[in-house]
């Protein structure tokens, strides 16, 4: 939980994470949400970006994750998959959200061989649709073998959870909404109202 908070904190310093609830943010499917994501902006800071490449790191070997290449969805995973894959001198490809419309036509951009073993990189989980399709095309051009996702952050919808156990593919974060709420300086009235979008987005802010 420790490292949980710590993550937490470097989101919300760094302002790669903002709350707000009156007026809440609007996400592009429509859903009012409390809180706005976008983990892009700490690719621009060193030190909090160590510090969340360590902790990849530990969160690798506390989970026994055992891969031949880490893969980073398209586009915002691809610099921490490129960082971590540099740090633990391991082999990279990044995955495209759909198979390239001309030369090749892949998805998979890269090299790897028939049958790896590969650790999805993401940034940030919501619904985990790009990491199961990640998953999925690694699996079609590769007949790869997943090992799960890693991300920094999660939302913690009990619908992605569902997807990632159908998809029977482990997801493991740094840290999540909850943690994140913890760590804010708001009444525990405004904690309640925050933590009950997790539980049901759609109907958040009806």
């Amino acid at each position: 939980m420790e490292t949980s908070k710590k993550i937490a904190k470097i989101l919300l310093e760094k302002k790669a994470v903002k709350i707000s609830t009156d007026p809440p943010f609007i996400w592009t499917s429509g859903i009012k949400s409390p809180i706005y994501c976008d983990n892009r902006l700490l690719i621009s800071y060193p030190k909090e970006r160590s510090i969340i490449i360590d902790e990849f790191k530990n969160l690798i070997t506390e989970n026994n994750l055992k891969f031949d290449v880490i893969g980073g969805t398209a586009t915002a995973a691809i610099p921490w998959a490129a960082f971590l894959a540099t740090k633990l001198n391991a082999p990279m490809i990044y995955i495209r959200p759909k198979p390239k419309g001309h030369g090749a036509g892949k998805q998979v951009e890269g090299i790897m061989n028939k049958g790896d073993r590969v650790l999805i990189v993401e940034d940030l989980i919501s619904t985990g649709g790009s990491s199961i399709k990640s998953a999925q095309a690694c699996e079609h051009e590769y007949d790869a073998s997943i090992v799960g996702t890693i991300a920094i952050f999660t939302y913690g919808f009990e619908k992605t959870k569902q997807a990632f156990a159908d998809a029977k593919m482990p997801a493991y974060t740094l840290t999540s909404f909850e943690s994140l709420v913890e760590v804010l300086d708001i009444s525990d009235q405004e904690k309640e109202l925050v933590l009950n979008f997790s539980k049901d987005p759609e109907k958040w802010a009806h």
